[in-house]
Order: C-alpha cells, then sequence, then structure tokens
C-alpha cells in the first residue's frame, strides 16, 4: 500500500485502507523520523476501529489500552524511552502481541528482538508539508 497524506482530513481515508488491505494482521509497526506523524495516523487508525476515548501518546507510559465499540482492545507501544530489552520483557511485550488483539508500536528497532517474524511495517515519510505512507507485510 502506497498513500500520500496532503492534510490531517486525508489520514482518515488512509487509515480505512490500510485496515482494509490488512485485515486479518494485527501487528503493526510504525517507522518515521520524530515529528513524521506516527502517533497522529495511529489515532487516525484506532478512530477507523471504533475508539471514541482520547487518545494520547504513550511517550511516558509506555503503552496505552483502548477499547473500541465493540469492546475489542486496541494496545499503542511509543518504545522510544526503552533503553534495555528487558524492561519491554518485564512489562509483558510478548503477551500484548500474543493477544489476538491490535498492537500498535512505534519505534519498533527498540523491540526489534521480541516482534514476531510476520508484521505490517508502516513507513511514513516526510516530504515538504506531505507525508508519504506505505505499508509492507513482512514475514
Amino acid at each position: 500500500m502506497k498513500a500520500i497524506a496532503e492534510s490531517l482530513e486525508s489520514l482518515d481515508g488512509i487509515a480505512k485502507s490500510l485496515l482494509g488491505e490488512f485485515s486479518a494482521e494485527r501487528i503493526f509497526v510504525f517507522v518515521g523520523t520524530m515529528g513524521a506523524g506516527k502517533t497522529t495516523f495511529i489515532q487516525r487508525i484506532c478512530a477507523q476501529l471504533g475508539v471514541e476515548e482520547n487518545m494520547s501518546s504513550p511517550t511516558f507510559s509506555i503503552v496505552n489500552e483502548y477499547q473500541t465499540k465493540q469492546g475489542e482492545k486496541v494496545y499503542h507501544f511509543d518504545m522510544y524511552r526503552i533503553e534495555k530489552l528487558e524492561e519491554a520483557v518485564d512489562m509483558g511485550f510478548e503477551e500484548y502481541l500474543e493477544s489476538g488483539n491490535y498492537c500498535f508500536i512505534e519505534w519498533p528497532d527498540k523491540v526489534e528482538q521480541l516482534l514476531p517474524d510476520k508484521m505490517v511495517v508502516v513507513r511514513l515519510e516526510v516530504e515538504n508539508e506531505l507525508r508519504n505512507i506505505s505499508a509492507d507485510i513482512v514475514e
């Protein structure tokens, strides 16, 4: 999947397309520089899934848990502050991944050794005021 986000409003359609194209997948990792829009895009994806509560970056909590209107759990991770892999292990990161619920992970390089073999890699690149968004399954 490839898309160009020309505005914040265009992210809703891109989020819907992403979920449609990868409907069987539950583990999504987001790669991009600081300020590329990873958290904002994840918020739009969660909204498409039916999350109605206020969503924020889990930079300090590492993980935020949301619930969809259908009662499904959605996990949003920001691994930026993880310094040692053991921190992720101690918080039960692997159990989250095995839960069968959506897991959206920012800064996946910090926990690369714990990630499953199969996941969707979403790349966000900034070019002028546009965001180039691409996604592929890695197995």
